[in-house]
């Protein structure tokens, strides 16, 4: 993969759940040497920190409750301002919603916002079949099936089927997804800046396509 725009320097990456957006960010990060920036990642380094942010996040995260915006946004501008971000970033998961969106366009030019689309249906299929196990490893009982039915390859435990990871509570956080996202696309559809890409491909297909749509479209002269 290799993005050749060098325009290209902040990007966002969207995408339901089981899209794969979060792969697909960290490609996109390691071609173009920038960091991969998840607000999962920042509030776990804060809470492990014990910062004053940290210690809030915590709480909310201990209640099952989302980090509300005002917060997020104050981690978010804390984690631009380190030496590695000023370049650019490639964020994943962020923004959720159209507050945070305005308010890193406060902060920040993007340059893309990538939108890994998949269909509902498709993303119910992928996340059902998903089995996870206590060492880490992740598979998928019909993409990526263990070579024995319910064991893992590497330690030999028995795979976990999530109890959020399924149809109904998928169905959920989908709503929730088109919900609060989707005037975040239409914003960077206005600014010009947003890129639609197949996500029911193989992994190599679809950055091939983010590749393609980067560098030999009319968005590459931007």
């Amino acid at each position: 993969m290799i993005i050749s725009n060098n325009l290209i320097k902040k990007v966002v990456v969207f995408g339901p759940q089981g899209s794969g957006k979060g792969t697909q960010a960290e490609i996109i990060a390691d071609d173009l040497r920038l960091p991969w920036i998840s607000t999962g990642n920042i509030y776990r380094q804060h809470i492990q920190r014990q910062t004053e942010l940290g210690k809030i996040a915590a709480q909310y995260s201990k209640e099952g409750k989302l980090v509300p915006d005002d917060i997020t946004n104050k981690l978010v501008a804390e984690r631009l301002m380190e030496l590695d971000a000023r370049a650019g970033f490639v964020f994943d998961g962020y923004p959720r919603n159209i507050v945070q969106a305005k308010y890193l366009n406060e902060i920040a030019k993007i340059d893309v916002a990538l939108e890994i689309a998949i269909s509902d249906e498709e993303a119910v299929r992928r996340i059902t079949g998903r089995r996870i196990c206590s060492c880490g490893m992740t598979y998928h009982v019909k993409y990526n099936p263990p070579k024995k039915e319910g064991i893992c390859d590497k330690c030999g435990r028995k795979l976990i089927h999530r109890e959020d990871d399924t149809e109904p509570v998928i169905k959920e956080r989908l709503a929730i997804y088109h919900h609060d996202t989707e005037p975040v696309l239409d914003m960077y559809l206005n600014q010009g800046v947003l890129v639609r890409i197949n996500g029911e491909q193989r992994i190599k297909d679809v950055a091939d396509e983010i590749v393609s749509k980067l560098n030999n479209s009319e968005f590459a002269k931007q």
